[in-house]
């Protein structure tokens, strides 16, 4: 298995886990109280649900994986924002960094692969 393809399993599996747990954890309702986000919530779980099995569906639907890659990537960069507003610290933030580099990475080398084709 490619770093390519491990990265791809491992954020898809994080983002359905994470997911989930946006929408029925109660520490993620509170979570999302503290950001000033509540209303975020259920929508936020949804799209990384989405996202996560785009990712893992799209290992074998190039375009379906380039859009869940992309949209994974616009979704921790919000993160992040939110995460630097509320001025959590380095270790708080660091998740949601890593995975806005890590599924940035995925997108642009997908699209690459499938330039390479076409």
């Amino acid at each position: 298995m490619s770093i390519f393809h491990l990265l791809a399993v491992c954020s898809g599996m994080s983002f359905l886990l994470y997911g989930v747990s946006c929408l029925i954890g109660e520490s993620m309702v509170q979570e999302f109280e503290r950001f000033g986000l509540a209303k975020y919530r259920t929508l936020t779980g949804l799209l990384e649900v989405c996202g996560g099995a785009g990712l893992l569906i799209g290992l074998w639907s190039p375009p379906l994986f380039i859009a869940a890659a992309t949209g994974l990537t616009v979704l921790m960069l919000l993160g992040v924002g939110v995460r630097l507003r509320m001025r959590d610290g380095v270790l708080l933030t660091l998740p949601a960094f890593v995975l806005f580099v890590v599924n940035g990475y995925l997108a642009i080398e997908a699209w690459r692969r499938l330039s390479h084709v076409l």
